[in-house]
């Protein structure tokens, strides 16, 4: 039950002070779930980050329902999805109050100027340690590139992208473990003698 507080307050307080939606809440998620709680190593955090963001729904509920379940099962995942959605719901919930009031005001065109490039920076952090955790070399950097081309510019729907990826991921793994158990095997027989190896004496019999 601590276990479930502790996860409810963590991802309450992300919920409350994060700007920009799911992405920009990543800098806060990794310093509280990896570096403070210690509660996921780093290479699983950014693996988790991966899955999260090949299923469907909402990135922020379905990072708090994966750490959630992690860390103290279904009890866990379900303080942290709390913990992440009642911040966000009671803010919109008072905007949609309010905003049409006061929208239309200098003041608050002003407030939501500042706020774009502050959002900018949220995702664009931990799109960095993204790549550099993902360990991109020059080799892969055409992975990215390619997947960026085809959504942009192309307008196809990362639906179909990831299920590309998915297939592609599989077919290369099939391959490569196949050219390994074969590289295996003929190490094996490398190394297996195919005539038994002459004894001192029957050495020492041949002139």
């Amino acid at each position: 039950m601590k276990k479930a507080f502790e996860l409810f307050l963590s991802f309450f307080k992300i919920g409350a002070f994060t700007l920009g939606g799911g992405y920009a809440m990543l800098s806060m998620v990794e310093k509280a779930v990896v570096d403070q709680k210690k509660w996921i190593p780093n290479d699983e955090f950014w693996d988790m980050i991966a899955v999260v963001q090949s299923l469907p729904g909402v990135f922020a509920v379905n990072t708090a329902l994966y750490v959630g379940h992690r860390v103290a099962g279904t009890k866990g995942a379900f303080a942290a999805m709390l913990g992440a959605i009642i911040p966000s719901i009671t803010i919109i919930l008072l905007l949609a109050t309010v905003f049409r009031e006061f929208r239309d005001q200098p003041v608050m065109e002003r407030i939501f100027k500042g706020i774009r490039p502050c959002v900018v920076a949220l995702i664009l952090a931990p799109s960095l340690r993204m790549i550099k955790s993902a360990k991109v070399t020059w080799k892969t950097a055409i992975i990215p590139i390619a997947t960026v081309f085809l959504i942009w510019w192309c307008k196809i729907s990362p639906a179909y992208v990831i299920l590309a990826a998915i297939a592609g991921s599989l077919i290369y793994a099939l391959v490569i473990g196949r050219k390994t158990k074969d590289g295996g095997q003929k190490t094996e027989d490398v190394h297996s003698p195919q005539s038994p190896v002459p004894s001192q004496k029957e050495q020492e019999v041949k002139p």
